[in-house]
């Protein structure tokens, strides 16, 4: 009698392919990105002098997410991020809506990088090119997970350098002035909050590593080491660029700035270098719209594993390892989005939704005990307490409809929980 061949494996599991400097480079493809480009400007011209502890601000909210969450993706390494944490410390609604949150603002936040690529590339046909950039990474993201993180490191060295030289030609050229920095000197409490909440934009990407946790090797080790670098990282390089631009437009012209590093260069008398700065914005907006669509396709995955979205959208790619169509999903839906929206308004209404979600991983943080590696008890109640407050800073536009969606998805659970109970 032959013998039966072994049992194959789940095939919905993903590969754990990825240590801790490809995931610290995914989270900084992920934070490093048009962020930086475009963020200074719309919080410059709400804070006005106040930039500098806007962005403190940000980065202390987000230490503390990315505290929480690191913790967490360790307990809890499976896609997901917390989708996953909050459906098994709070319940299955706050997991649902939180899964829902980070869909739906981060589909937005795809569309908004999309659309920055296209402003930098073409600006005559920025919907055009950036339907074609969804295109192409989607496809990428489709091979593999391991070429999409050797990408990242090319495009983060390339932004790294286009950044130290903003930098450098700035506060070295003669026209930088340390008057000009005026910390806190007209600014008033609320657009300190709200340049927060705008630049929390920027700091976003280190959910990528923990969406990522089924495909880090050693999660438990690798998770907690990525995140906090990863954000360090960032928190060292934004200061230093908000800094120079600062130094050599003042807040007004810096609030004011449609393209603010190029303009940036052009102030200090150095115009040759604005095509550089113009040619890194575009290569950032395509390393965070890479790794954005990585991890809205592994939410969409595990949710669609436990039949909150269609169940046909949890398959993982034989070959390849990867949710291929969760993948195509997503790059889909970003592409219509990208064809039709407006990048400002995606800004803030990504920050509402991505706040919401951190807002339930604090919470889930906070039920952990010290045998699961809780955090210290302040690090959940700072970070619950700052994404509340920062959402509802945001632009009156953005809350409404932030919220509006929140609700909608709110609803859709009700109704899908309503016909299950009838169905018993």
């Amino acid at each position: 009698m032959p013998k039966s061949s072994p049992a194959p494996g789940p095939p919905e599991a993903l590969r754990r392919r990825l240590g801790t400097f490809d995931a610290v480079v995914i989270g900084l493809g992920s934070m490093i990105g048009a962020g930086i480009f475009a963020a200074l400007a719309p919080a410059a011209h709400a804070a006005g002098s106040g930039l500098l502890p806007g962005l403190a601000l940000a980065a202390v909210v987000a230490y503390c997410n990315a505290t929480s969450s690191a913790r967490l993706a360790a307990r809890y390494p499976a896609s997901g991020g917390t989708y996953v944490y909050g459906r098994e410390r709070l319940g299955d609604f706050w997991g649902y809506l939180a899964g829902w949150a980070f869909i739906v603002g981060k589909t937005a936040s795809c569309a908004a990088m999309a659309l920055t690529v296209g402003s930098y590339v073409w600006p005559g046909q920025s919907h055009a090119v950036a339907v074609g950039a969804v295109v192409a990474l989607t496809a990428l993201d489709y091979a593999g997970v391991r070429k999409a993180a050797w990408l990242t490191r090319v495009i983060v060295a390339v932004v790294l350098a286009v950044l130290a030289a903003v930098v450098a030609a700035t506060l070295t050229s003669g026209h930088a002035r340390a008057g000009r920095l005026d910390l806190g000197a007209d600014a008033t409490f609320g657009g300190v909050l709200e340049a927060a909440g705008l630049l929390f934009f920027a700091f976003a990407g280190y959910a990528r590593i923990a969406t990522l946790g089924e495909e880090v090797r050693d999660p438990a080790r690798t998770i907690p080491r990525a995140i906090p670098t990863a954000l360090g990282i960032t928190l060292v390089v934004y200061a230093a660029v908000a800094v120079s631009a600062l130094a050599v437009l003042g807040s007004g012209g810096l609030g004011e700035a449609d393209a603010p590093l190029a303009d940036a260069v052009r102030a200090a008398g150095l115009p040759g270098l604005a095509p550089v700065v113009r040619v890194g914005a575009a290569v950032a907006a395509l390393g965070s719209l890479l790794a954005l669509i990585l991890g809205v396709s592994r939410t969409t995955l595990a949710m669609a594993r436990d039949r909150h979205l269609p169940h046909v959208l949890a398959a993982v790619h034989p070959r390849f390892g990867v949710p291929h169509r969760a993948e195509l999903a997503v790059g889909a839906v970003v592409a219509v989005v990208a064809a039709t929206a407006d990048v400002r308004g995606a800004i803030g209404f990504s920050s509402f939704g991505v706040l919401a979600y951190y807002a339930i991983a604090n919470a889930a943080a906070w039920t952990l005990t010290s045998a699961e590696g809780r955090p210290p008890r302040p690090v959940p109640v700072v970070g619950l307490a700052g994404c509340v407050v920062l959402a509802f800073a945001l632009p009156m536009s953005s809350v409404l409809s932030g919220a509006a969606v929140l609700a909608a998805g709110a609803a859709v659970h009700g109704a899908r929980r309503a016909r299950a109970a009838s169905r018993r």
